[in-house]
């Protein structure tokens, strides 16, 4: 018997808006008791400025969560947390490496509650920290979108959140529609099958627009150098000024902790996409060819290692939809079916185009950028990664050239043969070139993410490992 087809609500997944919260966010926690919290993080850019944020944060009193009621205000609370957090970390002119019982101890009790690590992730900058302008508007377009919290209070930092909070929104009703898909495949209706992937290729099309809205307001050199620095992690920062990770202090127990910075690649959305046509990402050096599938298959810890940053539900769900995901097996066995074959073959080229469009900004915003050598007389991620010829990304991984195979593993499934060789081989400029990108003498590249990185050591696994 099939496993059931999953409910996407069970997960707190909406149909209208996907991963984003299933309610707007809170823009204060309503009970008075974490007015102190609600203080600092309201006034995060002045303390920032004045270096008053470290002293405030040392005399907080250690306050419980257990006046936190609905999901939504434990969301808040982690929003409100990990910005302090961030802000503690790295505002000076070297980074805190204690973390202080006063964060510490409510921010693993928030975290344990929502299943994220004690970092800043993709869902706390992003997935729970936006505002419509207009609240009976939607907000799958820019046009009515506002951010919450920021560390820098500029423009540039909110768009760059907003961007991904206007995806993820945009993506959301590719959710139910390719459920649906499943469904119908499992009954053999080939003209559901088919409608439902030209609307998710109209959809990832529709991302792509949005994706290249990034340039509009968010300018590389202020995001390079002011606002990445923040959305570092702790995860190999030894360059940047910690070596051990950081020190979280209970009170009782210290414990040094390592984790990967936030990161758009910790979108359950883009995974999503992955999973249900059925794109397969190995370790980088493995090929289509390789022999023992099952070694390339336990090895690619990517997936897993980016799930951990995800909310738990969310993780659950990409688990169970990857149990049941039938699609490219179904498009595979009816080639005749020349409809069906160029619908998913035109997914895939959406997707591509996604990835080839990122590596493009990645030179723009971080290699371009990682070539300057601002005198800040600060140590954090941008001055680091300027100094050091291996640069490091928010997630602290050494950046080198998977961008080129995750790319191309994109294109692995498709059905038609004049597909397979366009999407291989694209002769127009819609496909992103990195034979120029972050090129060494020894002719390796080294190519990072936009807030993390990327890797080709078989040790560190997948698409991009953080």
């Amino acid at each position: 018997m099939l496993p059931p087809v999953p409910s996407p609500a069970e997960y707190g997944i909406t149909p209208e808006y996907g991963f984003l919260s299933p309610e707007l966010p809170l823009e204060i926690l309503p009970d008075p008791y974490y007015a102190k919290w609600e203080k600092i993080v309201q006034n995060l850019q002045a303390l920032i400025l004045s270096k008053g944020l470290r002293p405030m944060v040392e005399r907080l009193p250690i306050l419980s969560t257990s006046h936190l009621k609905s999901d939504a205000e434990w969301r808040r609370a982690y929003v409100v947390l990990v910005f302090i957090l961030h802000g503690y970390v790295w505002s000076g002119n070297y980074p805190e490496e204690r973390i202080p019982p006063q964060l510490t101890v409510p921010l693993f009790e928030v975290c344990e509650r929502l299943e994220v690590p004690p970092v800043a992730t993709y869902a706390g900058v992003c997935l729970w920290n936006y505002k419509p302008i207009f609240p009976d508007e939607p907000v799958n377009t820019l046009d009515n979108l506002a951010c919450l919290q920021t560390f820098t209070g500029s423009l540039d930092e909110q768009w760059f959140y907003l961007v991904s909070v206007a995806i993820e929104a945009r993506g959301g009703p590719s959710i139910p529609l390719m459920l649906q898909a499943i469904t119908a495949a499992r009954t053999g209706d080939s003209q559901t099958v088919t409608d439902c992937l030209q609307r998710l290729a109209e959809t990832i099309d529709e991302t792509n627009t949005l994706l290249q809205r990034m340039y509009d307001n968010c300018d590389p050199y202020v995001f390079y150098n002011r606002i990445r620095p923040y959305l570092a992690g702790s995860k190999n920062m030894s360059d940047a000024g910690l070596p051990n990770g950081l020190l979280y202090d209970d009170g009782h127990n210290p414990e040094y902790r390592q984790y990967g910075g936030g990161s758009n690649a910790q979108s359950s959305l883009i995974q999503f996409f992955d999973i249900v046509l059925g794109v397969e990402h190995r370790p980088t050096g493995t090929t289509q060819n390789d022999k023992d599938k099952a070694d390339v298959k336990s090895r690619n810890s990517f997936i897993h290692e980016m799930r951990t940053y995800m909310p738990g539900p969310h993780r659950r769900f990409l688990e169970d939809v990857d149990s049941i995901s039938n699609i490219r097996a179904f498009v595979e066995a009816r080639r005749s079916n020349s409809a069906l074959c160029m619908a998913y073959d035109a997914c895939l080229a959406m997707l591509r185009v996604l990835r080839d469009r990122h590596i493009t900004m990645v030179s723009r915003y971080i290699i371009l950028q990682s070539r300057a050598k601002p005198n800040t007389g600060r140590t954090n991620l941008a001055t680091a990664t300027s100094e050091k010829k291996k640069m490091r990304g928010t997630g602290g991984t050494a950046l080198i050239p998977f961008l080129k195979q995750a790319r191309d593993e994109t294109s692995e499934p498709a059905i038609d043969a004049w597909a397979r060789r366009l999407l291989s081989n694209p002769t127009d400029k819609t496909f992103a070139s990195l034979s120029k990108v972050g090129e060494q003498p020894d002719g390796h590249l080294e190519v990072v993410g936009l807030c993390g990185t990327w890797t080709a050591e078989e040790s560190e696994g997948g698409i991009c490992h953080w």
